[in-house]
């Protein structure tokens, strides 16, 4: 069933075409069992389009992922990228066919109208939901849809950006503030236990400016493999070492930022 608009739950929030996730392989020294498992595209090296974006995700994703425990429903699940991080009992992954989608559904075990949840009352003791919420139009409506089936006391760890461009078109409706997105958990059951702002004023403009000269001057040479690829190393790389450089160097500020990141817990009344 679709009402008002299209839309679209999924973990995919790049405007990168998927041959760069070919293109670029990770370089790591160490990594553990369960970094292994996660696509590169979502825990990227340097010369990745989005590190800035993913790598403070990665960050803080790791710090409040061991507070989600039982039964967890990935919510706009998608490829289930980070799946391998956690240590519930149940993994359900629910998902809305819709368009925009540049990914199959074969790891999807649920999907949901857009609506209604097809799962009873306090169902979940967990709920995980990582770059969905701005694809969602009716986002107060389903953030009540997640406090009905999370149990009592049950926890709610989401993510969504605030500095990025339109992607996954046409399901992309919404950017959230910090002030915003507190206001809608606290307006609908839901106590905020942490929040925080992923990424500095500096790596925001840096990966705003990134995705600009991919879609421009990383795009005139797509037919140009050799250069190309010379190119995305030069421009990628280089620019996310600029940022670090400059976030080390210069006043650290937030203002701009690139997600927002909420855990919140179910209010028993």
């Amino acid at each position: 069933m679709r009402v008002n608009f299209p839309q679209r739950l999924a973990k995919l929030q790049s405007p990168v075409e998927p041959e760069y996730f070919i293109i670029f392989m990770p370089i790591s020294l160490s990594m553990s069992n369960a970094d292994k498992a996660i696509p590169y595209e979502f825990d990227p090296g340097i010369t990745h389009p989005l590190y800035l974006i993913r790598s403070n995700l990665m960050k803080a994703f790791r710090s409040q992922i061991p507070e989600l425990r039982g039964r967890m429903m990935d919510f706009g699940c998608g490829l289930k990228p980070y799946q391998s991080l956690f240590l519930t009992d149940e993994y359900i992954g629910v998902d809305f066919k819709g368009e925009g989608e540049t990914y199959s559904h074969h790891k999807v075990d649920v999907f949901y109208d857009g609506h209604t949840l097809p799962f009873p009352d306090n169902h979940f003791d967990s709920i995980f939901s990582s770059e969905v919420f701005e694809h969602v139009f009716n986002l107060p409506e389903i953030i009540r849809e997640l406090h009905r089936v999370l149990k009592p006391g049950g926890k709610i760890l989401i993510s969504c950006p605030f500095a990025f461009g339109e992607h996954e078109i046409p399901a992309d409706f919404a950017r959230y503030s910090s002030f915003a997105i507190r206001h809608l958990f606290e307006s609908s059951g839901f106590t905020v236990l942490h929040y925080e702002k992923t990424g500095s004023f500096i790596e925001a403009i840096v990966q705003l400016r990134i995705v600009y000269l991919d879609k421009t001057l990383i795009a005139f040479f797509k037919n140009i493999p050799v250069i190309r690829t010379i190119a995305r190393w030069v421009v990628f790389g280089g620019n996310n070492l600029w940022a670090g450089f400059c976030k080390a160097i210069l006043p650290y500020n937030q203002d701009l930022y690139l997600n927002n990141i909420v855990l919140a817990q179910k209010r028993n009344s």
